[in-house]
Parts: C-alpha cells; structure tokens; sequence
C-alpha cells in the first residue's frame, strides 16, 4: 500500500534565535515534545519551510524541529547575503541543536538539503543518530552546469528559452554569473525579473509531470527572491566547499544508518550523484523512485521517505 503524509500538524512551540547579525533564525516544533529528535533541511539554499514538510514523520513518535535557514521563511532579514554560507548554516544547526537541549538527532534533507546534512554529518558525525536524503545534490561544478549551463536545456528546451530570456545574447556563455550580477544587483525590477525566471525554471522542471502547486509556490515573488539570490550566490562560490569534498569526507558517514531516496527522472539532481553518494556510503539504503522527478511532492517519492522515517524510527528504539 502507498505510503501517504502524515495528517497536518501545527507547531507546539516556535522560537525566533539570534546568530551573527544581522540573521534571526524561525525555528518550530511539532510532534512529541518526549519524542526522536528529527531536523528537517529544506532545499535551495533560499527555499524555506512549508507546513507539508512537518507530515513526512509519525507525530506520536518524533520531535519535529523546523527551521528556515539564513535569509527565508521567516527568518530574517529577508532574501540577505551577508554573513550567508554553509559554514554558517552548519553553526546555525549547532546553535538550534544546543538551544532545544538535543543531544543528538535524525537528519530528514532533499536537494540542497542532502548537501547541508552531509556537511553537517561530516562536521559532527556524533550528533547524527541517522539521516534520510533525497534528491542528492553534492554542489559540484559539473552538477551547477548541468542544470544552470548545459545539459538540463536539452531536455526542457522550451522552459529553457524563459529562463535565458532576462540573459542578453552575449551573456550567456556564462548564465550564473550573468544571473548572480543581476541578483545581486541595485536595479530592483531587473533583479525581481531575474529571482522570478530562475526560480520558475526549477519549479518547471521538480517533477516528472507539471505540478502547477509546485511551480506557483516557486513563482512567488517573495520565495523566488531568496530562492533566487541565495542559490546563485552560494553556487558561484561553490557552496564554501572543496570541490567534491563531501565525497571525500565520506568515511565520516561510516557509522551512520541512512537512507537515500532519489527520483530516476530528476532532471535537476539527475540519479548519477545518488549513485556516487551510494557507492562512498554503502551503509546507506538505496531506493530509485522509478515514476519520479526530483520533487519531495510525487506519490512514489512520498512513499519511500514517509516509509524510510517509519523504518528508521523503529530502527532506532
């Protein structure tokens, strides 16, 4: 039988949390306050949380702590660069982990997610009681030109000629620099034009069929500007990261039980870095949603993560 969410839950408790300035961070709590703590690591960098995120866990079970990274949601200040990088966000899950009294948790990531909670799991591998990815992105330049240079294009080239078209012709040789110049620019309608592009080409291509919840969640203004502006900026500096360090630091992850969930059509993660992660982490367990893109929101994907926490949560009394 498929697996669907959880019913829809409402926090217990919320808290607003200083870091460096001039960032506050929004963090949640849902579920069983006695419960397994599980963090949930939303994608982007620059997405933020949306209440569905909170159902992919047994409320009777865990202790769900929610928290929009630096600059979205309702963290603040909005759509901010400053002080911005997976460094910080690694502290910033210290700082959270500290705050709520939590010895050690479950990591629950999708896309950008997956990339933050193995650095964090690299960085603190006796916090980590377990992690459940999807959607695997390890922020490398192949996989950056895949999806935002060549290669995603030639499956989607009719999203790909909206997503070129705030670029002149003449810029385009390098659309990430050309879109990080006018994101993190001063001219304020050229910027929202860019935020909205870029943020509207991912949400077009998330799913295996057309989502139109999906794509108008991307296309709003106020997720596509920080969407927009924080992907592009940590992608130009290649997440603050060693090229292809999470790999290299895979020995780290060695006594960490884990599951792995990725989509075989996702165009914007395709399936060969789930693979690689794979073959550096065979601990972790495998599953290739076979009728799925790289949205947490397909049926098939649903399934694997809701059954994945489940297992996990049983796996871990």
């Amino acid at each position: 039988m498929m697996r669907q969410l959880y019913p829809d839950i409402q926090p217990y408790q919320s808290h607003k949390i200083k870091v460096d300035a001039p960032h506050e961070l929004y963090v949640e709590e849902c579920g069983n306050p006695d419960g397994l703590p599980v963090v949930f690591i939303h994608g982007g960098p620059g997405a933020g949380c949306e209440s569905y995120h909170r159902r992919f866990f047994d409320p009777e079970i865990y202790r769900i702590i929610l928290f929009d990274q630096r600059g979205c949601g309702k963290s603040t200040p909005h759509a901010s660069l400053e002080n911005n990088t997976t460094q910080d966000l690694v502290a910033d899950m210290e700082t959270i982990r500290e705050q709520l009294k939590i010895n050690r948790w479950v990591l629950f990531g999708g896309s950008w997610g997956s990339t933050l909670s193995l650095v964090y799991a690299e960085t603190h591998p006796d916090r980590v009681m377990g992690m459940i990815l999807r959607g695997i992105f390890l922020c490398r330049k192949k996989e950056i030109d895949w999806f935002y240079q060549r290669g995603a294009d030639r499956i989607f080239p009719d999203y790909w000629q909206d997503f070129i078209a705030p670029i002149p012709q003449d810029e385009r040789k390098d659309m990430l620099g050309a879109y990080y110049k006018r994101l993190s620019g001063e001219n304020e309608i050229a910027r929202m034009q860019a935020a909205k592009a870029w943020s509207i080409w991912e949400g077009r291509t998330a799913t295996l069929k057309s989502n139109r919840n999906v794509i108008d969640h991307f296309g709003n203004p106020y997720t596509a500007l920080s969407l927009a502006r924080i992907e592009a900026h940590y992608f130009i500096n290649h997440a603050f990261l060693e090229e292809n360090q999470i790999l290299q630091q895979a020995d780290r992850l060695q006594n960490i039980p884990g599951f792995i969930v990725q989509g075989r059509y996702d165009i914007i993660c395709p399936l060969e870095t789930a693979w690689e992660l794979h073959q550096a982490w065979p601990k972790a367990e495998f599953t290739i949603v076979a009728d799925a893109g790289h949205s947490a929101t397909e049926p098939g994907t649903v399934h694997a993560l809701v059954s994945a926490s489940d297992k996990l949560a049983a796996d871990l009394k």
